[in-house]
This record gives structure tokens, sequence and C-alpha cells, in this order.
């Protein structure tokens, strides 16, 4: 029999965070985060990390693990997520994968194999030297000319994508956006149900810009600040992370504070929109529309409890 997975996804600010952990408490779940930033120490504020007190003894993985200098990237993800679901199903528990990185959750879901994907540091080296010359736009052009699918699913500034699916190039010769059709193809080793928590574009965007600006009132300036002194620069993965790059543009003189914040309120309404593009495209999702449960918290859990055999 396969192992039970609950997915809870959605686009940035539609409220994932409470709905997991409702979820969690009705099914006997555990939460392991499927974000980007929340991972790492120090980076509260900007990556709306989920604070302890919040959890309500909900045991939650993969949050506040790493420092700001430590590489996370898809394959890492996959690794600390398999441990972490090994621990949840020897306790007797359901593990709920609850975030916006969508890469991150098809990684999981159909055991992508990454293995084939070898490094060959010289031809890496090479283009990471052209991307300090030339800038993100040109290394993004590089992938266009050798596989258009894959560049019109990564994004511009997703620097570590472009050059991982141009060395697979490489490496290869054929087309990473092939090999990861041919991967999303793969049965999934689970009993999995995947939710998309949805909600009216005016409202989601409204729910962005509320909360930039509850983060600025947080404090996000002077977290960016504290990581700035630590010696955390804009080279770093971490730094580039919505929120941070921006205050950093800020604190080193290259725009006016008021421009930084219009910045992150623009880019992560662009970003929520690219997500439920990614979500669109994923097969056997179940998409939870707010606006159709009158924004009933109980409605939309009851509603997606509907829909799991397995509990």
């Amino acid at each position: 029999m396969k192992q039970p997975l609950i997915v809870l996804t959605g686009p940035t600010a539609v409220g994932k965070t409470k709905a997991s952990i409702s979820l969690a408490k009705e099914i006997g779940g555990e939460i392991i985060s499927a974000d980007s930033m929340q991972v790492y120490k120090y980076m509260d504020i900007g990556s709306a990390k989920i604070r302890p007190w919040e959890m309500e003894d909900i045991p939650h993985y993969l949050v506040d693990v790493l420092r700001p200098e430590e590489e996370f990237h898809v394959v890492r993800f996959q690794q600390m997520a398999k441990e972490a679901m090994r621990q949840i199903y020897a306790k007797g528990h359901i593990p709920i994968l609850a975030g916006g990185t969508g890469f991150y959750i098809q990684a999981v879901l159909y055991d992508i194999d990454f293995t084939e994907n070898g490094t060959e540091t010289e031809y890496r080296e090479k283009l990471e030297e052209y991307m300090r010359m030339y800038g993100a736009g040109k290394l993004h052009d590089k992938l266009r000319a050798v596989d258009e699918k894959a560049a019109a699913e990564i994004h511009p500034n997703n620097v570590k994508r472009i050059i991982r699916a141009l060395e697979y190039h490489h490496l290869t010769g054929e087309c990473i956006s092939a090999h990861n059709e041919m991967q999303r193809a793969k049965e999934s080793p689970y009993e999995f149900r995947y939710f998309v928590l949805n909600d009216e574009r005016s409202r989601l965007y409204k729910r962005i810009d509320d909360r930039v600006d509850q983060m600025m009132a947080d404090g996000l300036l002077q977290e960016v600040k504290e990581l700035k002194e630590r010696g955390y620069t804009r080279e770093l993965t971490s730094m580039q992370g919505l929120g941070y790059k921006e205050m950093l543009a800020y604190l080193e003189g290259e725009t006016t504070l008021e421009e930084a914040v219009y910045r992150i309120k623009r880019d992560t309404r662009h970003f929520a929109k690219r997500q439920i593009t990614w979500f669109k495209r994923e097969k056997d999702v179940i998409w939870i529309d707010k606006s159709k449960f009158g924004y009933d918290e109980t409605a939309v859990l009851e509603a997606m409890k509907e829909r799991i055999p397995f509990i």
C-alpha cells in the first residue's frame, strides 16, 4: 500500500499557514514547509515565517533550520523532506507538505530523480562568471537558445535553475524540459491529495499589499540591516528573496525606501500570478476557492476532509 501524503499549496498570502494547521489538527498531521525562504534562520519577517507560538503544538519541519549562507535547492529540499516524512510515518501520522514552491512539491510528490543531472564545475563556473559580467537576462537568453520550453517555465531572475538547465543540456545534449516532463509523467509513490487554496485575484493582491505594509511595521528594514551587519550579501541565494533584495538596494543607496516597498508589492503580486500558472499546469490538483465557501474557514476545512479518503 502507498503511504498517505497531503499537499496544501497556493499563491503567497492566500492563507496556507492557518489552513494547514487546522487540517493537521483534524487528521493527525504534521507539517513540512515547502518554502524556499522559511528554512533560513534570522529571516523571519520577510519570509512570513511561522513563529513557534503560532504552530499550536503541531510539529513543523524545514523551518528555521539553515543559516543564510548554506545552500538550499530542490535536491536538498527533497532529501530533507523525505527524512521528515520518514519521521512522521514512524509516529503513525500523516505528512502535510505546505508551502508555495511548486517545483519543490513536484520533486517530492513524484520522487523526481535528480541523480543523472551530474555537475561539471568548470562549466558551472563559466556560467556564473557570464552571469556576473552580463546579468541574469543574458544568461536566460542563453537558455532560450537551447531550450525554449525551459526558458518559458523558469523566471529570468532564477539564476540557480537557469544554470542547472544549461548544465543539463551541456552534459547530456538534451533539454531539461523534456527530462522534467518525463519525470512528471511518473506515477506518484504516494496516496496523495493535492489541494490548491486560491482566492479572487483582487482580494489576493490586497492581502499581499497589506502583508508587505505589516512586514515594514514589524521591522523588515531592521531585519535586513542586521543580516547585512552579519556579513550576508546579495550574492547569497537567501538574500535574493523577495523583500530582502529590495531592502538591501535601499540600504546601499540604490533606491528610495518608498520605491523599495513599491517593488516588493509589485514583484510579490507577479510571483503570486506565476504560482497560480504553475499549479494550473499540475495534474490531479483539487482547487479550493475560498470565495466559493464564503470565506468560512470551517467550510474550507470540511471540503478538504471530504476529499481525503485515507483518514
